[in-house]
């Protein structure tokens, strides 16, 4: 568990000194008495550790495009700036710039660097995001829920490489993996009891050690497939890091950071927000709060993520000192810059000191030669498939809004492909965490404004889940709407997109399942017969009763169709031509009332 990286890393850069660890080993020396100070044949007691960390990259290689693809500045004067970010060929750029004047420099991730990708990476099973990593130079990170997305076995390969057992290899290269450890602690094998990867990896640096343990959320069963976490158990986030820091400690590892796929939810949407300045408000909510007050004060920092959301903060740890917790929003829009003060005579990091910094990933910098080859290299390869035009839209279809155009436009395209399997189907229910991104009517490409092409349809709908049809009755359609706001989706509630005919009123001034309206459920303008079946469109994630929604998982006469990429192709197909485009959904199936 404690070996090197595969690889050696040789790194020559010029002096740079970075903003996030100014001064602080410097600061901590000068405080020693006299005495306490080394000869200066030998190292000094205090060095600064950069760990540089960013999460959620989802195989976002070229830069995103959207609202994907920016991040907003809070200004001095209160007023908020927009700008664009992301980009593999930029991040490769701004961490290479971040490790100049730093030999004590380690880079970490905190998941679902891969899953829901887009063309170029997903049609490749995420191969070339490997390869990208390899070149980012990332040292280690933990498993998210998105790497089960395939199972465990493909994350295996993922890591150790190898040709798909499918698809086989893409090119006349063997795909080596990852040539950095992926950490799965609380991911156990039901058969062994242990972790189907490592738990726990030390990084070492001549005399320094630091600890890294890796935990994905608990919860992820209930966000994946059934199929990709067949055979797992996942265990508690907290317990399962106190755990294994007591492991490092045992052996003799005192610094430790955990790596941890879950996260909050600032007060503020700017990225580089202050959770700790006066007047910053409520700081962050959401589970890592929970977790950060009962994680070990063993462990000296945390690097989250899931929640795509930016934050350096500080959580008072069990003991009530303060913690650093941070996350660098998602796609690899931005990265974080942690110094890590490492106090040679105790081996633990002088926690007073840590000090982060969140960095916008510009654009304005030079590209990397090596991302820009990649991103080349594999768009020759996709470029066939991703440039076809599958449809026509008039205008930008978002994927805004608690009802969102893009949801009720994949709605309404389940719901005419499972009117073409079995004419009965009255509805379809899409999930929202499904919908990945909207539609532009400005062109990418070569392809002309308003033309979807096959590429464009992959990034909305990445998963490639079955299109799955169900019978329930009315009784049980009107369960699986109040599901949505109650049980495990009370705190954060998960509105289905429903297809064309659906509606009802959604009233938030109500709490739990009283949220949804009852009485105001219509199918097609007529209320729901309780004890009437209906015919139910969803994909296989939902029919699985995944996303909190067990009542959907107890469906019968089932069906299952195409993939979902399919389903809304040929709806876009069957239903759009340059002279006369599809216009984006009026988003007036359900009533919100606040």
């Amino acid at each position: 568990m404690s070996a090197a990286p595969r690889r050696t890393r040789r790194r020559t850069y010029a002096l740079l000194a970075s903003a996030a660890g100014l001064a602080t080993a410097a600061a901590l020396t000068a405080a020693l008495p006299a005495d306490a100070h080394e000869s200066h044949h030998r190292p000094g007691r205090y060095q600064d550790v950069q760990l540089l960390s960013f999460n959620d990259l989802h195989g976002n290689l070229e830069p995103p495009s959207g609202s994907s693809g920016r991040v907003t500045e809070l200004q001095p004067d209160g007023t908020a700036k927009t700008i664009d970010a992301g980009g593999v060929e930029y991040l490769a750029t701004h961490l290479r710039q971040a490790r100049r004047g730093h030999p004590y420099s380690v880079t970490a991730a905190g998941g679902d660097l891969v899953g829901a990708s887009p063309l170029l990476s997903g049609l490749f099973h995420d191969e070339p995001t490997v390869e990208a990593l390899n070149k980012l130079d990332l040292d280690v990170t933990s498993v998210g829920n998105h790497e089960f997305d395939e199972g465990a076995t493909e994350l295996g390969r993922l890591q150790n490489g190898g040709c798909h057992p499918k698809d086989g290899c893409y090119t006349d290269r063997r795909f080596e993996g990852a040539d950095f450890p992926y950490l799965a602690a609380n991911v156990l094998d039901e058969k062994t009891g242990k972790p189907i990867l490592k738990p726990y990896w030390i990084w070492k640096k001549k005399d320094v050690r630091i600890g890294f343990i890796g935990v994905t959320l608990e919860g992820t069963p209930d966000i994946v497939s059934a199929d990709g976490v067949k055979g797992l158990s996942f265990k508690d986030e907290t317990e399962t890091i106190n755990k294994y820091a007591r492991v490092l400690q045992r052996q003799g590892v005192q610094s430790i950071v955990a790596l941890i796929h879950e996260g909050g939810y600032p007060a503020s949407g700017s990225y580089n927000y202050d959770c700790d300045s006066p007047g910053a408000g409520d700081g962050i909510s959401g589970p890592i709060v929970d977790i950060a007050k009962h994680v070990t004060p063993a462990v000296d920092a945390l690097v989250t993520g899931h929640t795509h959301q930016a934050y350096v903060c500080t959580v008072p740890d069990p003991s009530g000192r303060p913690r650093m917790v941070t996350s660098a929003s998602s796609f690899g829009r931005l990265y974080t810059d942690t110094t890590l003060t490492y106090d040679r005579r105790t081996g633990d990091i002088a926690r007073t000191a840590v000090r982060s910094a969140n960095h916008v990933v510009t654009r304005d910098v030079p590209k990397a030669a090596d991302m820009t080859d990649l991103i080349s290299r594999w768009n020759t390869l996709a470029a066939p498939i991703g440039n076809r035009a599958i449809g026509h839209i008039s205008a930008d279809i978002g994927n805004t809004g608690t009802e969102s155009p893009m949801g009720d436009l994949i709605a309404d395209a389940q719901l005419a492909y499972g009117r073409e399997l079995d004419p009965r189907t009255s509805l379809a229910l899409m999930n929202p965490g499904g919908v990945r991104a909207g539609l532009t009517y400005a062109a990418k490409g070569a392809e002309g404004d308003g033309v979807v092409t096959y590429a464009e349809g992959f990034t909305v709908q990445p998963f490639a889940n079955t299109v799955n049809l169900q019978d329930f009755t009315g009784a049980q359609l009107v369960q699986v709407l109040k599901e949505q706001v109650s049980g495990p989706n009370a705190a954060a509630p998960k509105i289905l997109q429903p297809s064309a005919g659906l509606t009802y009123t959604l009233d938030l001034t109500r709490s739990g399942a009283d949220r949804v309206v009852t009485g105001s459920i219509r199918l097609n303008g007529a209320p729901i017969d309780p004890a009437a079946t209906y015919r139910v469109a969803t994909n296989s994630f939902l029919a699985g009763g995944g996303d909190g929604f067990p009542t959907l998982g107890q469906g019968t006469g089932d069906l299952v169709g195409a993939d979902d990429l399919t389903a809304l192709e040929k709806y876009l197909t069957a239903n759009s031509s340059a002279a006369s485009p599809i216009a984006p959904p009026k988003t007036d199936r359900i009533t919100v009332v606040q």
